[in-house]
């Protein structure tokens, strides 16, 4: 049984305070199921959805969901786009809900991210209707240094404490072929490494294979990206270019806050989660 130091204890507290104040609020609340129903919205589109708030009223209430890192934002061309991050919540789910209520808060997890990034295009008006591919975006904040991040990523005797067991093979240069061996010994997922820049960025396609339909699916992609803080990391996942609404896309978006938040929790606790949500 882990520990905890009464610094740890202040920052989980201040954690799910911000959490749960931002929550309560019907307006933020709505604003959340706006990005569940459609990811990726300008502050335009978001606005519309209320007529009885001011611009200005949109913008403190997303002010205060992206402190609560239940909202997080990309920008692309001119314009800002909100997408739902569902990390938070998966974090509250595993770390400090009684593990008997596991089943009931995975569903938390399926307040997953569907983002629809726009096209290229810097004179796409930000209220016209683009029809774009779906994608996953997950942060998180860790307390850890970019080489212990890095490490985490790369390194195959670690990854089993957070990726559901899976043990990564492969040298993560650019251009060398990797795969996560799952405890049975079968290929979990699989791939090409895309991009790799020590303690900054980690590119890859992605081939998902332990859900029936997914080989048949083309391979997607996944960007990690790490970001050095004071003495933390922001940790951006970004799972795209499906192909549309696939057996991938539907498969990952709630398997992933699940392994940001046991990376999280092994990198700053030392323990693992233990949490695997296909095991019932």
């Amino acid at each position: 049984m882990t520990i905890l130091t009464r610094d740890q204890r202040v920052t989980i507290i201040l954690f799910m305070d911000a959490v749960f104040r931002a929550l309560n609020d019907a307006h933020r609340r709505r604003i959340l199921d706006l990005l569940h129903e459609r990811d990726g919205q300008s502050l335009l589109e978001l606005e519309s959805n209320f007529s009885d708030m001011t611009r200005f009223g949109v913008m403190k209430h997303l002010k205060i969901l992206e402190s609560a890192s239940l909202v997080t934002t990309r920008k692309c061309g001119r314009f800002k786009y909100h997408y739902l991050n569902t990390v938070p919540l998966q974090e509250i789910s595993d770390r400090w809900i009684s593990r008997f209520a596991a089943p009931w808060s995975v569903a938390l997890a399926d307040l997953k991210s569907n983002l629809e990034m726009p096209k290229d295009n810097e004179n796409t008006m930000e209220n016209s209707t683009v029809k774009t591919k779906p994608q996953h975006v997950f942060v998180t904040v860790i307390k850890t240094s970019p080489e212990k991040l890095w490490s985490a990523l790369i390194d195959g005797k670690i990854t089993p404490a957070y990726y559901y067991g899976a043990t990564l093979q492969g040298d993560l240069k650019k251009g060398s072929s990797y795969s996560y061996i799952g405890p049975d010994g079968n290929i979990f997922v699989s791939g090409e490494v895309l991009e790799a820049i020590e303690l900054k960025k980690l590119v890859m396609t992605f081939v998902g294979k332990w859900m029936p339909g997914m080989e048949d699916d083309k391979p997607s992609r996944v960007t990690f990206e790490i970001l050095q803080q004071g003495d933390c990391c922001r940790l951006t996942l970004i799972h795209d270019q499906f192909e549309s609404e696939t057996a991938t896309f539907r498969n990952t978006g709630g398997g992933w806050p699940g392994i940001i938040s046991g990376l999280k929790t092994l990198l700053e606790t030392g323990q693992p989660l233990n949490y695997n949500p296909m095991v019932g």
